[in-house]
């Protein structure tokens, strides 16, 4: 197994993994695609846009969506940020959505959740064009990516698949186990890893709350993705030596010893399981990062219609 980023290999505290680091990669990616989009912009293209709707005045939601429009500044992208009242009914927010699904000069809608629970998330998601869904949540682009077509493929997934290709992980003919089947993450990992593309060719358990043995199960993976919502639920002796672990959780725990009042955690057990894996992403620093940065390429191909065609 090779790792592009070698130099990250740490020792602390007898700790042998290496450590899949997510800032630096999304940093790296968003160097990129600000250079693709001045270049796209110095050939005559137009700055792909990138709108954002939020829904009442959820801290977390604010604080997500705040660094999206500034990420989309650093990257050269145009930005708008639609702020709506948390009473706004059903119906009147489907009516801003498909506002801008006919505003031409928009190329990406993304719809920060959570919403008030009035409000239907998945008639809200249907509602979006494909081809502006650039969270790639619609089931037009979840069902291309199921096919292997071009489409959005949503943040975490895209960004753990960039992950693996940046660390030159192998996957062909690895056992990849899975633990967690939402949609937004385990599903379409399970898919991703499975495709006949790399990072994939992997053979693929996808894991649950109902699942047998699941302990046994993640003995076998070569690569183990954490999506449970469960803090520290991976323990070492469910990894097998040598494995390769992706942690996609987090959790705020509050810690009185922290400047801050609280500490963040994973899915996985970081300091004993570092101990025994290949390689590992920290929490936090690891898949976190990579949503954005994930959010702004989509939102470039939507500019550059590849996915879709030319608009």
């Amino acid at each position: 197994m090779r790792f592009a980023f070698m130099h990250d290999l740490f020792d602390i505290q007898n700790m042998t993994a290496t450590l899949i680091d997510g800032k630096k990669v999304s940093k790296t990616l968003q160097e990129e695609i600000a250079a693709e989009v001045a270049a796209h912009v110095a050939a005559g293209g137009k700055k792909p846009h990138l709108a954002a709707i939020l829904v009442g005045e959820d801290g977390a939601s604010r604080t997500y969506v705040n660094a999206k429009v500034k990420a989309c500044e650093q990257v050269g992208f145009d930005s708008t940020l639609v702020k709506l009242d948390a009473a706004i009914s059903e119906q009147e927010l489907l009516q801003v959505v498909a506002d801008i699904n006919e505003n031409p000069a928009i190329d990406g809608l993304i719809v920060q959740l959570p919403l008030p629970r009035h409000i239907d998330v998945a008639k809200v998601t249907d509602k979006i064009k494909p081809e502006k869904d650039v969270d790639g949540f619609t089931p037009a682009n979840v069902g291309r990516m199921t096919l292997g077509w071009p489409a959005y493929v949503a943040a975490t997934p895209f960004g753990i698949v960039e992950l693996l290709k940046r660390y030159e992980v192998e996957t062909s003919g690895k056992h990849c186990v899975v633990i967690g089947r939402s949609h937004i993450v385990g599903s379409p990992m399970s898919i991703l890893m499975a495709r006949n593309a790399y990072p994939g060719n992997c053979t693929v358990t996808l894991t649950h709350s109902r699942t047998q043995g699941l302990a046994d199960i993640c003995r076998t993976a070569d690569i183990l993705i954490v999506a449970l919502g469960k803090a520290e639920f991976v323990t070492a002796d469910m990894v097998k030596p040598g494995a390769v672990v992706i942690d996609v959780g987090i959790h705020r725990i509050e810690d009185a010893s922290r400047k801050s009042g609280f500490r963040l955690l994973g899915d996985v057990k970081f300091d004993e399981v570092a101990e025994k894996a290949a390689a590992i992403t920290p929490v936090p620093g690891g898949v976190g990062p990579m949503t954005i940065a994930s959010l702004l390429y989509n939102t470039l191909l939507a500019a550059k219609g590849a996915v879709y065609g030319a608009k």
